[in-house]
């Protein structure tokens, strides 16, 4: 059963209906090369009417993220600049999906937020929605998280990804990210498919 519980959670993540309105959207920091499909995606969901506040890491330029002054000019081309909320984040030598994550949950739980899309690169989506999850489920349990996933992608483009170093085409980058799932997984920072799984089968729509 194992396996076709984790062919659930990826027609779940990828496949997720998503509530009339949520109260913001976290876009993940991304590379140049990748930053248009998830910008595309927040501009969908703005003018859909399905959230008002689009969330950005809130570090300047590190690991291959072009930092939140970069993005917040370059978004603009795709929702209103007033709509656009740095994320606080703890002071940190680098960005990985954890610290946003953490940043992210705790943010949102400070500004009563009930409810949270989750956008991100396609080949990120899974781990970015499960690093969410994780944290919620330890700091914010009531939080209901939606997964948005990037617009699609040409899978053949050759990209740089995770913390600008890592160059590859889309499709490769699949195996790599399910290799951290694993590996984060057997180090307690993410929590297991099964438990992920879980939350997406209880969470209901709420107000």
């Amino acid at each position: 059963m194992e396996i076709f519980e984790s062919e659930e959670l990826l027609h779940r993540i990828f496949c997720d209906p998503l509530p009339p309105s949520c109260g913001a959207a976290y876009i993940f920091g991304q590379t140049p090369d990748n930053e248009s499909s998830i910008f595309q995606r927040a501009q969908s969901l703005v003018e859909r009417g399905q959230t008002d506040a689009v969330w950005i890491p809130g570090t300047e330029a590190m690991s291959g993220y072009p930092g939140k002054t970069v993005w917040c000019d370059r978004i603009t081309s795709y929702v209103s600049p007033e709509l656009v909320q740095p994320v606080p984040t703890d002071p940190t030598d680098s960005l990985n999906t954890l610290i946003e994550a953490q940043a992210t949950v705790r943010y949102a739980k400070a500004q009563g937020v009930k409810s949270l899309l989750v956008v991100a690169m396609p080949f990120h989506q899974q781990r970015a929605v499960m690093t969410i999850i994780t944290v919620a489920l330890a700091e914010y349990p009531t939080l209901r998280v939606y997964s948005a996933p990037g617009m699609a992608m040409d899978w053949q483009a050759t990209v740089v990804h995770s913390q600008g170093t890592l160059q590859g085409k889309c499709y490769e980058l699949i195996y790599g990210e399910q290799e951290r799932i694993d590996k984060y997984g057997k180090k307690g920072d993410l929590a297991s498919r099964g438990a992920v799984l879980n939350y997406l089968r209880q969470r209901r729509h709420g107000d």
